[in-house]
């Protein structure tokens, strides 16, 4: 066994011990079920982590993670953890949460062949292609990125708003608020991107507004 896989197992039995010291109950009352408000869409980005970002206890949100932290219309999985969150859930929020420094996004700003993930960046791409008049506007690389960083979250808030899971919510009536978030790795930070979207009139207006 390596020292690596055997620290993770002790630091597992530490966790349990701490949790228990606290709540003889804590997993016996976890185990019975979940109702979380939110669901958290982000990045794999392992220096993300959703629960800890915003001081969430395990059972408080519902998580994907995938490259970027992309709503792809012809994902199965986003669409089904999207789908149970939504109608089995509950949920009220659906947060899309991008990062600045996000490798993803900066590798849809070059040409490199990377491997197969190039398959799944060239969704990246077509955000740069949508908002390349301004984005190539910007001359400071830094600044340039930062933008096309929550650019991509935004057009991620915009795309999920039409899946027909989303929309079906709205159609029913249930609450449900839509929101885009840039996390800062620097500074520890998120910045609100002023995306909140909870029917479709707010989308038109906050599409006009803010892209």
């Amino acid at each position: 066994m390596s020292d690596f896989y055997k620290k993770i197992i002790d630091n597992n039995k530490t966790w349990v011990e701490s949790q228990v010291a606290i709540d003889k109950d804590y997993f016996k009352d976890l185990a019975k079920g979940q109702s979380p408000t939110l669901l958290w869409i982000g990045c794999s980005d392992s220096r993300v982590p959703a629960n800890e970002i915003i001081g969430a206890k395990p059972g408080e949100v519902f998580v994907h993670r995938n490259i970027a932290n992309m709503v792809v219309h012809s994902d199965m999985n986003m669409l089904s953890v999207l789908d149970y969150a939504v109608n089995v859930l509950k949920v009220k929020h659906v947060l899309v949460c991008g990062h600045y420094g996000c490798g993803g996004v900066k590798a849809a700003m070059g040409n490199d062949s990377i491997g197969i993930i190039d398959n799944w960046i060239r969704h990246i791409k077509d955000v740069y292609r949508l908002h390349n008049i301004y984005l190539d506007s910007i001359l400071d690389d830094d600044e340039r990125f930062n933008k096309f960083v929550e650019l991509n979250v935004k057009e991620q808030v915009f795309d999920l708003s039409k899946t027909s899971i989303v929309q079906a919510a709205w159609r029913n009536g249930q609450e449900l608020t839509l929101h885009g978030w840039a996390y800062g790795l620097n500074s520890g930070y998120v910045t609100d991107l002023e995306v909140n979207i909870s029917s479709n009139k707010d989308l038109d207006e906050v599409y006009q507004l803010k892209f």
